[in-house]
């Protein structure tokens, strides 16, 4: 697991902008969705090409975020990276520039449609009510490579919880983008996971200090019961 470090600027100019460090006190579970993002096996599994290693160990907290918001009336998605001929010819900058040839290849047979690669990592628990839907780049709001602004606008959803890999990479693409489309979002600290720990907690300070607000599994956790409570009271 990360070890958990926002940077000390980040923290400081959140506290000198509004004085509080978390502007989510209460979440409406009901429009909130846990927004999964590429927990598949091409990023998971010992060998796989772009394996990360430390995303293993954030699955009993994805899981455990999962089913409290089920609990509480709340919806699951599992955003799917895929790589087929739409990715390629619409974001054929990053797979002719920023990729080598090799790579490319590599990620083309891993990432499509069907492969073992593609497919949700198995110790995740995917429900029938949950959701999956597909993107073909880096932000699961990118305007005609993913679903998924729609699919959340149907269900009346407002608030994201963000949890998945890489955090520096998908991961902050998709809250980075859900923060300018008005959603409240709340981006896990060991629910990310990503290549060494100076990458993850930098993003979690841009997080922070930019786009949304930057909680534990346990804060989330907490807040949805107390959102519960209320509701039931």
């Amino acid at each position: 697991m990360h070890k958990i470090k926002i940077p000390q600027p980040a923290i400081d100019r959140v506290l000198a902008r509004r004085d509080q460090l978390h502007v989510f006190r209460e979440i409406d579970p009901r429009r909130t969705a846990h927004v999964v993002v590429d927990l598949q096996n091409g990023f998971m599994v010992e060998g796989q090409p772009v394996e990360i290693p430390t995303a293993r160990e954030i699955v009993p907290n994805v899981n455990r975020i999962s089913h409290a918001l089920r609990a509480a009336g709340g919806q699951v998605v599992y955003i799917q990276s895929v790589i087929d001929e739409k990715a390629q010819r619409n974001g054929s900058n990053w797979f002719s520039v920023m990729s080598g040839a090799k790579r490319v290849k590599r990620m083309e047979e891993t990432f499509c449609e069907g492969s073992f690669g593609h497919q949700l990592y198995n110790e995740l628990e995917v429900l029938p009510a949950d959701l999956r839907v597909t993107k073909r780049t880096y932000s699961a709001f990118t305007p005609g490579m993913c679903d998924l602004h729609s699919v959340l606008q149907q269900r009346g959803i407002d608030t994201l919880l963000i949890t998945g890999t890489a955090t520096n990479v998908c991961c902050e693409s998709t809250a980075r983008d859900a923060m300018m489309m008005n959603y409240k979002v709340i981006f896990i600290t060991d629910g990310n996971a990503t290549w060494t720990d100076e990458e993850h907690n930098a993003t979690l300070g841009t997080m922070l200090a930019q786009f949304s607000d930057v909680r534990s599994t346990d804060e989330v956790i907490h807040l949805l019961s107390g959102s519960q409570r209320a509701a039931a009271e």
